[in-house]
């Protein structure tokens, strides 16, 4: 299973793509797609878009996920973070990829045990269960990564309900 996770934002928006061979994992790519904060809001979600497509052509996932959006006190940052959301969405329709989300606690807990984990403990077991020789960087590719990781822990759990008496 190739799962492609993505981190939304629409100055940047992180990226990972997470190949599960049974019960392993492999990072083949990430990174982040960044668009200048003097660009327009359109263009600026058309050239998320084109990024997003780029990637998805080039590593053909099987499903695509994103963060959950929160409640947010900064109302502004919520608004851009879902609009970053929408665009995966639509990248994802596009290419009838199923799509997913899961809040920061789940990640967290799928990636460390702990709901509760700040961003240099995820980033330290995304390393260590990916096999990096760095932890990822920028922030927002690591819990690109971190998300692919949760989802590919689900999937497990989900098949593992599914197949017991």
């Amino acid at each position: 299973m190739i799962i492609l996770g993505v981190d939304p934002g629409t100055a940047t928006m992180g990226y990972g793509v997470l190949e599960k061979v049974g019960n392993r994992y492999r990072a083949l790519a990430y990174g982040i797609l960044e668009t200048p904060k003097t660009m327009p809001a359109p263009e600026r979600l058309r050239q998320l878009y084109e990024g997003l497509n780029t990637l998805i052509e080039r590593f053909q996932p099987d499903v695509l996920v994103t963060e959950r959006l929160l409640f947010s006190a900064n109302r502004r940052t919520a608004i851009q973070v879902a609009r970053a959301i929408g665009v995966a969405l639509l990248a994802a329709a596009h290419h009838q990829l199923p799509w997913h989300e899961y809040t920061p606690m789940q990640v967290k807990q799928a990636v460390t045990g702990y709901g509760g984990a700040d961003k240099k403990q995820v980033q330290q077991m995304v390393q260590r269960l990916l096999a990096l020789s760095e932890r990822p960087k920028p922030d927002d590719a690591a819990d690109a990564l971190a998300l692919c990781i949760c989802h590919a822990h689900h999937e497990s759990l989900t098949r593992l309900v599914k197949s017991a008496p």
